[in-house]
C-alpha cells in the first residue's frame, strides 16, 4: 500500500543541516510517510551520506544533474510522489516529532481544504531559537491577498497538500528560479481555502548565510516575475490596485540592491520606470536616495557617512 504522506526534500551539499532535517523526519510520531530526497548534484560527502540514507526501506534518493533550481529537483521528486499528501521540507529546516502526526491531523479534519500550512519558529545557524521573534499573521480560508503582499507567515517546510491537487496545478514553476515557493502557495490558493494550525510551532526554519535566497537581486526579479504573472488574477479579485504597490515597492527594492552592487544606471533607470504611482511611497524615496549617493565620489560618501554617525 502507497503510504499516506510523502515527504519531498530536496538537497545540495549543506552536509551538516541535511543531517538534521533528515534525523527529524525518522524522529515523527507519526510513521506512514515516505522520503523523497532530490539531490541537485552534490558533492561526494553529502552523496555518500544519501547513499547510506536510501537503505532504509521509507527513504528514495532521486539524483538529478545540478541546475541550481529548487523548482527542477522538486517536481522530480514530486512526480515520484506516492502519498496522498505531500509534505515539504527544505534540507537546511528540521520539524519537531509531531509535526506529521497533528498535520495530517489537520487534513483529516478539514477534509474540503486541500492544502494546509502549520507554526513556524526561527533558529540560529547553530540550531539555538531566535529570540524576538517577529508574530506575524497566520490567516486561513481565501488568502490570495496575504500572499501578494508577503503578509502570511507560510514557509515551504511548513506546507502540506493533497498530491492531486498539486498535480492539477502543474507542480512547481521551473521557469520561476526565484519565488518558486510563493507562486506555488499562490496557485494553491487559487484553487482551494487553506487550513492551519497555529499552535504549537512544529518546523523550525533556520537561518543562515548559505541561503539560496541570499541573492538579493535574484530574489527581487523573481517576486517581479511573480507580481507579472499573478496579475490577471489579482485585477480578477479586484486587487488591481494592492498588486500595483507590490510592483512599486518591489521595484524600489530591487533598484536599490542595483545601486548598492554598482550598478547605478541599472537603477536609475528602474526607479524611473517605476515612478507612476510610487513616488509617494517610502520604499521608492529611500531607494532613490541609496541611488543618488551611489552616484557621489568616494571621499563624499565617506563624508556623508561620518556626519550621519
Amino acid at each position: 500500500m502507497p503510504p499516506e504522506v510523502s515527504i519531498i526534500l530536496p538537497s545540495y551539499n549543506r552536509l551538516e543541516y541535511l543531517r538534521q532535517a533528515i534525523e527529524s523526519v525518522f524522529a515523527q510520531s507519526f510513521r506512514d510517510w515516505e522520503l523523497i530526497v532530490a539531490d541537485d548534484g552534490s558533492g561526494p560527502a553529502t552523496a555518500a551520506y544519501l547513499a547510506e540514507v536510501e537503505q532504509q526501506p521509507q527513504v528514495r534518493v532521486l539524483r538529478a544533474v545540478h541546475t541550481g533550481k529548487p523548482s527542477v529537483v522538486r517536481n522530480l521528486a514530486l512526480r515520484a510522489a506516492r502519498g496522498s499528501l505531500v509534505a515539504f521540507l527544505d534540507s537546511d529546516d528540521v520539524w519537531l516529532p509531531a509535526k506529521l502526526e497533528l498535520h495530517v491531523g489537520l487534513h483529516r479534519t478539514w477534509p474540503v481544504r486541500r492544502w494546509s500550512y502549520v507554526a513556524i519558529n526561527r533558529i540560529n545557524a547553530d540550531g539555538s531559537l531566535m529570540h524576538g521573534q517577529p508574530q506575524r499573521p497566520m490567516p486561513d480560508g481565501a488568502i490570495f491577498a496575504q500572499l501578494l503582499e508577503l503578509t502570511a507567515n507560510v514557509s515551504m517546510s511548513s506546507v502540506m497538500a493533497e498530491r492531486a491537487l498539486l498535480q492539477e496545478i502543474g507542480g512547481f514553476d521551473e521557469s520561476q528560479r526565484f519565488f518558486e515557493e510563493f507562486d506555488l502557495f499562490m496557485r494553491l490558493s487559487l484553487c482551494s481555502e487553506v487550513s492551519v494550525l497555529t499552535a504549537p510551532a512544529v518546523v523550525s526554519i533556520r537561518d543562515h548565510n548559505q541561503h539560496y535566497s541570499a541573492n538579493r537581486i535574484g530574489s527581487y526579479q523573481g517576486r517581479a516575475q511573480l507580481l507579472e504573472k499573478m496579475r490577471p488574477f489579482a485585477i480578477q479579485r479586484g486587487l488591481g490596485a494592492l498588486l500595483q504597490m507590490e510592483v512599486s515597492r518591489n521595484s524600489a527594492d530591487l533598484a536599490r540592491a542595483w545601486a548598492i552592487g554598482g550598478q547605478r544606471g541599472v537603477a536609475l533607470r528602474l526607479l524611473w520606470e517605476s515612478r507612476t504611482g510610487a513616488w509617494h511611497g517610502r520604499k521608492w524615496w529611500l531607494a532613490g536616495a541609496v541611488t543618488v549617493k551611489s552616484f557621489l565620489p568616494r571621499w563624499a560618501r565617506a563624508a556623508y557617512r561620518k556626519v550621519r554617525s
